[in-house]
């Protein structure tokens, strides 16, 4: 992937983030319904938050470097090692900054750190396939299309289909330890 310079950064969401994200996502609702829920009172959000204690979710804010607003929020989710090395994303704009381009950008950064501090082989995004945005961002970033997975994910009261796409590591790729030998 080359490095170009980006308008964003990436951030650890920490709990001293809750605030400025519980206001986001309420400031955002129209934007988010029907594709996901996040968290809007301080309980939801110290709830969510505990879903990276232990490794296996990593949460980040994508800051735009000059003003340091939040343009939006990914999740590398479900880390599975061994011989898998793969993971999920999931990923939402707030609507201050929707449509600039830089979720992008910060999904940019994101697969650059998966693919090369994470070491992670295969990044999957799974989309609901009424959500043009978000496909026409994976497409952006070269992701695969995979087919259809029926019923898979429990948003907004449904089980609700979702096109799955990937991404696999670019090559030279340095494996995880954990990735068997033979």
């Amino acid at each position: 992937m080359p490095h170009t310079p980006s308008r964003v950064e990436l951030r650890p969401l920490t709990l001293a983030d809750q605030d400025e994200f519980c206001s986001l996502v309420k400031a955002s609702a129209e934007l988010h319904r029907p594709w996901m829920q996040l968290p809007t009172s301080p309980e939801e959000f110290q709830a969510w938050m505990r879903r990276f204690d232990d490794g296996t979710n990593r949460g980040f804010l994508i800051r735009v470097r000059e003003t340091g607003a939040v343009a939006g929020t990914v999740n590398i989710n479900s880390i599975i090692r061994g011989r898998y090395q793969g993971a999920s994303l999931g990923y939402a704009a707030f609507a201050p900054s929707a449509g600039r381009g830089y979720m992008t950008e910060g999904l940019t950064l994101i697969l650059r750190h998966a693919f090369t501090e994470l070491r992670l082989h295969r990044l999957e995004a799974n989309i609901q396939p009424g959500n043009k945005a978000s496909l026409a961002v994976v497409q952006r970033l070269g992701f695969r299309y995979e087919g259809i997975s029926p019923a898979y994910l429990y948003i907004d009261g449904a089980w609700r289909d979702h096109e799955r796409w990937s991404l696999t590591a670019p090559s030279p790729w340095t494996p995880d330890p954990s990735l068997p030998e033979v």
